[in-house]
């Protein structure tokens, strides 16, 4: 197994994939609400700035900015991942997930990208934009309604032909 390290930086911004362990199930959308509150109650014991975010039926992307001096995602993490399962009923565990106390909602791990520009940052605020199109969900991302989209809209920050964009990327006259 690789041993995988962490870069040591505080305060960064941090792109996250995590996905559900069983990943045709649709329970992040259909429990949303649910993982709504475990984010924010994270959140009131561990704050994390919100850059943007996108749940999907069975995974979900977002991007932290976490504060100065401050580099515990993992921590984060395992929180908010705790605090979802917890609310859900008991499902049949691995032996390997019974010996580890995981109730078998999530993938072990998750996938992070530490953000290194600015350029950086906007392409995968687009990618959260983008992923439920990509995946066939809507054909446009305004018809999402789990994503960052619509804050990022209200705020002027989506450019007005986001609104338009179609399951290729391309943009609709």
């Amino acid at each position: 197994m690789p041993n995988y390290v962490r870069p040591d930086v505080t305060g960064a911004t941090v792109f996250f994939t995590v996905c559900l362990a069983n990943r045709a199930s649709d329970v992040l959308v259909r429990r949303i609400d649910v993982l709504r509150d475990a984010v924010r109650s994270t959140r009131q014991e561990k704050p994390f700035e919100i850059v943007a975010w996108v749940t999907l039926p069975d995974h979900l992307h977002c991007i932290w900015r976490l504060p100065a001096g401050d580099k515990d995602f993992p921590r984060r993490w395992r929180a908010i991942k705790s605090k979802f399962s917890r609310d859900l009923p008991a499902r049949p565990k691995t032996r390997s997930q019974a010996k580890r106390g995981e109730r078998g909602v999530w993938q072990r791990r998750y996938w992070e990208h530490h953000i290194r520009s600015q350029e950086d940052l906007s392409t995968h605020i687009r990618y959260c934009w983008i992923n439920p199109v990509k995946h066939g969900l809507v054909k446009h991302p305004a018809d999402w309604p789990y994503s960052s989209f619509h804050r990022d809209h209200r705020s002027g920050q989506v450019v007005g032909e986001w609104m338009t964009v179609t399951m290729d990327g391309s943009f609709c006259e």
